[in-house]
């Protein structure tokens, strides 16, 4: 992408923010009237861009300097289309200016987790093509992570297992984002503990610095948000400790708990499809997208508090231009492998600029969920830890959310700045590197990662259940701890056998409907023996001889789960002290 320039009205002058920012925001609230259109973004591109180099030109410009920390493992492609958004970014907004070398405000760092010898020369190389392009691009590998937890104390290391677990120093990666995210706060602790104009925005390697629109002509990935303009106007405005944003594009979740309903959605699409055609014209278009915050990819979405959504949604059919039906069951049954990785063909998450966050009023809001893709911190935010991160479980975010509701209280908000979430690439279909996710020729086997997000729920929601008591602020005694995490962990238990009840007869119901499917609409040999394979994936994880239901369902495993989870909660108090002596120990 060619660097915009900047207009010759951003002369130095001085500056009123707020007549600035009513004029910004104006423009940026009349997108969506114009459809995210390329002039619309243009215009408001450029008028972002003359705002910040008026800024910039005075002598005081106090904004916020920004690092922006990816945490990655065995993924150069998506990671470098992640920098190259972040650069687009700094490129189409300027936020900060630029000194003819670099840009003045924002810095990128990558916090490498990577196993293969090729990833971590490839994210190295990365880290220099960037910097010389002028976002100043740190790297954060294995060997510098090391050299942070070597400047601990033996005692220190020792106290702080619960946080940093006890990784083998021969073989000191894939520990997870939640480890990497600890070892990374010791080092910017370090760094950053008295620099109150600085803030750390953490973002995966599978996301960008854009949003998701969509329209009769289809989706589309747009530059609509000033991220940087809106992120330093918050923490200079409100009391903020943690703010997270959100994700738009893919689910944030695991298919462990999209199963049910995305089964729902196939068997709709081809119970329309058998009832045309093969030569009749594609009718998987024009559907309106779906409006609200409803979690509608979630097949429990009720535990979070929203409305739990019993309709199937209809596919978007991504071909474009006249095309049959036929073609557009061949892109369908293209797109069933990628639910693996994670997405959800039918269930995909569209921007908002009018969601609640802007409806009320309230720039931002109190927030109970950190996105853990997705969140900014000051210096101060680094003496919390992300909590329980050796156990790797699944909804890590939500459990940390939930503890800081009772910690910081109304310095932990939500802002209406999502990213796009990007789970496979373009040309494979499936995402580059996911922990716990084998792949043997066709075979997927999900029980790894479905076994992390069932404990992972029995975590979350007994966290939730302990923090109604005060926990961790207030000590609460180990019986309870016990048998509140039993509780919950029986009631998630009779959740997830509902729900496979469900499943169960969904594939019962699809497998006899493509029986039928292949008499009445022939000539689509390929669209069917992708559907084969799915299904037979769906079966392999999702039926009743599934590994990963066997896992949380036998008494031994879930004993030693649940001795792992008292542990850690019982821990957390003191792991906390630890922390603090640490952070002390490192300054």
């Amino acid at each position: 992408m060619r660097s915009p320039t900047t207009s010759p009205s951003a002369e130095r002058r001085p500056v009123s923010r707020e007549d600035h920012e009513a004029k910004l925001r104006a423009l940026e609230r009349a997108l969506p009237a114009h459809g995210y259109g390329d002039a619309a973004l243009a215009d408001y591109q450029q008028a972002c861009r003359d705002y910040a180099a008026r800024v910039a030109s005075q002598d005081d410009d106090d904004r916020h300097h920004f690092l922006v920390i990816i945490p990655t493992a065995d993924r150069p492609r998506q990671l470098r289309e992640c920098l190259a958004s972040l650069l687009d970014l700094c490129r189409l907004y300027g936020y900060g200016g630029h000194d003819g070398t670099r840009y003045r405000k924002v810095a990128a760092m990558i916090a490498d987790d990577s196993k293969h010898a090729e990833s971590i020369a490839a994210h190295r190389a990365l880290a220099r093509e960037f910097a010389a392009l002028g976002l100043e691009t740190a790297y954060f590998g294995l060997e510098e992570q090391l050299a942070v937890v070597d400047r601990l104390p033996d005692e220190a290391r020792r106290r702080l297992a619960g946080i940093l677990g006890r990784p083998d120093r021969e073989a000191f990666y894939h520990k997870g984002h939640s480890v990497m995210r600890n070892i990374l706060y010791l080092n910017l602790h370090a760094r950053y503990a008295d620099d109150d104009r600085q803030l750390f925005w953490f973002a995966d390697s599978d996301q960008e610095f854009r949003v998701k629109v969509g329209g009769a002509d289809g989706d589309r990935d747009v530059y609509a948000l000033d991220y940087f303009r809106h992120l330093d106007r918050h923490f200079r405005d409100h009391d903020i400790e943690l703010l997270t944003g959100k994700v738009v594009g893919d689910p944030p979740v695991s298919p462990a708990v999209m199963a049910g309903n995305f089964l729902a959605d196939v068997q709709a699409f081809l119970e329309q499809a058998g009832g045309l055609q093969p030569q009749a014209p594609c009718p998987f278009h024009d559907h309106a997208l779906p409006t609200g915050d409803s979690a509608a990819y979630h097949d429990m979405a009720g535990l979070f508090g929203f409305a739990h959504d019993e309709t199937t949604h209809r596919y978007r059919c991504t071909l474009p231009g006249p095309h049959t039906l036929a073609d557009g069951i061949g892109d369908f049954t293209r797109r069933l492998a990628r639910f693996f990785d994670g997405e959800h063909p039918t269930r995909i998450t569209y921007f908002d600029m009018d969601d609640a966050l802007y409806g009320d009023g309230r720039p931002v809001r109190p927030a109970r969920t950190v996105y853990t893709g997705n969140y900014v911190i000051r210096a101060d935010a680094l003496r919390r830890f992300v909590p329980f991160a050796p156990l790797r479980l699944r909804m890590s975010g939500p459990t940390f959310g939930r503890l800081l509701q009772g910690e910081i209280g109304a310095r932990f908000v939500s802002a209406n700045l999502p990213m796009l979430h990007k789970r496979t690439e373009p040309e494979s279909g499936a995402s580059e590197f996911r922990p716990g996710v084998v792949r043997q020729a066709q075979r997927i086997d999900l029980s790894n990662e479905f076994e992390r997000q069932f404990f992972g729920d029995v975590m979350l929601f007994s966290v939730e259940q302990l923090a109604s008591m005060g926990y961790p602020v207030r000590a609460v005694e180990e019986g309870v701890i016990a048998d509140t995490l039993r509780e919950t962990a029986g009631r998630m238990a009779d959740l997830y056998r509902e729900k496979h009840t469900r499943i169960l007869s969904s594939l019962d119901a699809l497998q006899a409907l493509r029986g039928d499917l292949g008499r009445r609409l022939a000539g689509l040999s390929e669209a069917w023996a992708r559907l084969d394979a799915f299904l037979a994936n769906m079966h392999h994880n999702f039926g009743l001889q599934a590994e990963g239901y066997r896992l949380i369902a036998h008494p031994g495993h879930r004993q030693r789960r649940h001795a792992q989870l008292l542990a850690a909660l019982i821990d957390y108090r003191a792991d906390r002290a630890a922390w603090g002596a640490a952070l002390s120990a490192m300054s």
